[in-house]
């Protein structure tokens, strides 16, 4: 049996940021095929990952008769899909379905890659993304790239503290210009010794 991936998920622009200044994603383009693609991935994960920032936002949207209005089949599929939040500030998650993690980070991931199941999968999250890279937990990259540059933002990996290789494993291009690029970590090099 092979163990679960942890993926990570993020739309960027083609300058390399995560959202546009005043967390502007006003550029990502949700249409049919994003819809496909987006409701096929939940599908074929167990467990969504937050941290606080992103959990807050997706906890006020997806349990809304907005969100069930807008697009009931991902609203159904985010509420009653197992999540995580990640955070050390947040006291209490109360979406249905979630379980705050606090300390031992490392260590509750790694056991949960190690059960059976689904794959886990981090949406947004610039930060945790960082902090998840730097631990060596990520098994794969799933960035959609959009064909925008906005010039400033949040870049991913702001604040990596060492270079990280990646390989790209496959692409897929969208009818909108979006381009899906599937990246899992390269081998690091070993210390000279």
């Amino acid at each position: 049996m092979s163990k679960r991936k942890l993926i990570l998920f993020m739309m960027v622009s083609l300058d390399g940021y995560y959202e546009g200044p005043g967390h502007d994603i006003s550029w990502h383009t949700v249409d049919e095929d994003f819809n496909t693609f987006a409701v096929e991935q939940i599908n074929s994960v167990g467990v969504i990952i937050f941290g606080r920032m992103t959990y807050e936002l997706m906890a006020a949207y997806w349990p809304t008769p907005e969100a069930l209005a807008d697009d009931p089949e991902v609203t159904g599929l985010m509420n009653s899909t197992p999540k995580l939040v990640i955070s050390r500030t947040l006291a209490q998650a109360e979406w249905h379905n979630t379980r705050l993690i606090k300390d031992n980070v490392a260590e509750e991931l790694t056991a949960l890659k190690q059960q059976p199941g689904k794959d886990l999968i981090i949406f947004g999250s610039g930060n945790l993304v960082v902090s998840l890279t730097e631990m060596g937990l990520i098994d794969e990259y799933r960035l959609m790239v959009a064909p925008v540059a906005l010039g400033a933002g949040k870049a991913l990996f702001s604040g990596l503290t060492a270079r990280r290789g990646l390989r790209l494993v496959k692409s897929t291009t969208f009818r909108n210009g979006n381009v899906l690029l599937y990246y899992a970590p390269a081998p690091q090099p070993s210390a000279p010794g």
